[in-house]
């Protein structure tokens, strides 16, 4: 039997890279990609040196040319996703009176906007199989506001509300929609922002939460564990 397929979103830099090199060396096919076309290849061969089969294609996954194009490639390369990890994020952490429109439509459409156009390619396939994954990278943002947060913890909230509803509508076709609610991550994400100021040495590491989504899926096919917090041990 041919090792199964996943997608990720937003692979090249923090939770979405190590959660390619996991399912990777948890026996999946790897379907990847991202903005940056030169950053997709490094990784691609990254990848290949870690003896982990994978495929990728440049894309802005709030554009719907786009994202047709990267899972038409990679479900050629690759096969038929059998999970799909949407992970690709932004986040634009100022106040309010300092956001702009721009800031407000750039997450929505990065952090929203993906979840439907990459859903809407993969999901068709599944739900015919009968048998597939879906795991929404949400936030602990997507429970509780914070200062700064208006449009991230919106698109978060968002995220959740979009995981909860699409669960109770395929779950009788045996797909499976996770989220992921992780706490503060060490990522690009949040050295790229100064309205948060955690203590780098406390909180966690894209690994951490690659592990967790490599766990909600090792469970049996019958089984599913549909939200997950993950948060550092002694913060």
């Amino acid at each position: 039997m041919a090792a199964p397929v996943a997608l990720v979103t937003g692979a090249t830099e923090g939770i979405g890279r190590a959660t390619a090199f996991a399912l990777g060396r948890a026996g999946y096919r790897v379907g990847v990609c991202a903005r940056t076309p030169s950053k997709l290849r490094e990784l691609l061969k990254e990848l290949a040196r870690a003896d982990i089969s994978a495929h990728g294609h440049p894309a802005d996954v709030g554009v719907p040319a786009d994202v047709l194009a990267m899972v038409t490639q990679v479900t050629e390369a690759l096969g038929a996703v059998d999970v799909l990890v949407n992970n690709a994020g932004v986040g634009r952490m100022k106040p309010f009176e300092d956001l702009t429109l721009e800031d407000w439509d750039t997450t929505m459409a990065t952090n929203l906007r993906s979840l439907y156009l990459v859903t809407r390619e993969v999901l068709p396939g599944m739900r015919a199989r009968r048998h597939g994954a879906i795991v929404n990278i949400a936030s602990l943002a997507g429970r509780n506001g914070f200062v700064g947060g208006t449009a991230y913890s919106a698109s978060k909230h968002a995220v959740l509300g979009f995981s909860r509803s699409l669960l109770l509508e395929v779950r009788k076709d045996n797909v499976r929609v996770i989220a992921i609610c992780p706490g503060t991550v060490d990522t690009p994400l949040i050295h790229n922002q100064s309205m948060l100021k955690p203590e780098l040495s406390r909180i966690l590491h894209p690994e951490d939460v690659a592990a967790t989504v490599v766990g909600s899926l090792a469970l049996p096919d019958r089984a599913l564990v549909s939200e997950l917090d993950v948060r550092p041990t002694n913060p």
